[in-house]
Order: C-alpha cells, then sequence, then structure tokens
C-alpha cells in the first residue's frame, strides 16, 4: 500500500492541505477576477496587480486582499444591486400593469364602441375580469 494511505491521521491532513489549495486557489482567481472587473483602476495599475498575482500568487493574493478588500465588498455589492434592480425592471416589464377589474371592462367597453370588439367577446372580457 501507498504510504500516504496507510494511517488516518495522514489521510486527513492531506485532506487539510487540499482543501487549504483549493480555497486558495479560488481567493487567487476571485482577485483576479476582481481586479479585471474594476474599472476605476488604470492600466498600469491592472498590470502592476498581475505581474505580482502571477509571480507571487499566495502572497500577491494576501497583498491584494489587505490593500483592495473594502472595495472588493463595495463593487460586488454594487453589482449585485445593479442585477437586481434590472431583474426588477424586466419583471415589471414583462408583467405589465394589472388593472383593476372596473378598469378592464372599462377599456373592454372603449374596445366594443369602437368596433374592435364584438359583443360576445366584450362579454367574455367582463366575465373574465369579474371572476
Amino acid at each position: 500500500m501507498d504510504a500516504i494511505t496507510t494511517d488516518f491521521g495522514e489521510v486527513l491532513l492531506w485532506s487539510f492541505w487540499f482543501f487549504i489549495w483549493i480555497a486558495a486557489l479560488m481567493v487567487w482567481f476571485r482577485c483576479l477576477f476582481d481586479l479585471f472587473s474594476d474599472s476605476s483602476l488604470s492600466g498600469w495599475a491592472k498590470a502592476g496587480w498581475v505581474i505580482l498575482l502571477v509571480l507571487v500568487p499566495w502572497l500577491g493574493a494576501l497583498i491584494y486582499l489587505i490593500a483592495r478588500g473594502r472595495s472588493m465588498t463595495e463593487r460586488q455589492r454594487a453589482a449585485v444591486a445593479q442585477r437586481q434592480a434590472e431583474q426588477e425592471k424586466y419583471i415589471q416589464k414583462v408583467a405589465g400593469t394589472s388593472q383593476s377589474p372596473a378598469e378592464q371592462i372599462a377599456s373592454a367597453k372603449a374596445l366594443l364602441d369602437s368596433g374592435a370588439l364584438t359583443q360576445a367577446e366584450y362579454e367574455s372580457v367582463k366575465a373574465k375580469a369579474l371572476a
């Protein structure tokens, strides 16, 4: 058997280090994505951060989190708020404004008077509105 799997403690230790490695990768990629999504940074500043993140990835990510962690959070919150506002606007657009039964009947009556609806269609709209 492998030396790594002979002791349960070693398996736990390797699992712990694997978890740390995956978490560090996630932090590094989050820093990189945040860096490129920030429109307030100049190209030179982005290039400097990229050089730091590529040459010394884990230390660079730690420095990035210390230096820009608060602004990362603010940018994330602003993006979430913008997405929520766009979603609510879309839902309002798709759902439309609901009319009260009286308004529905009045608009159907206007359509009936203009000849756009027949008497049977008007009665159908009226029955649906009152239901």
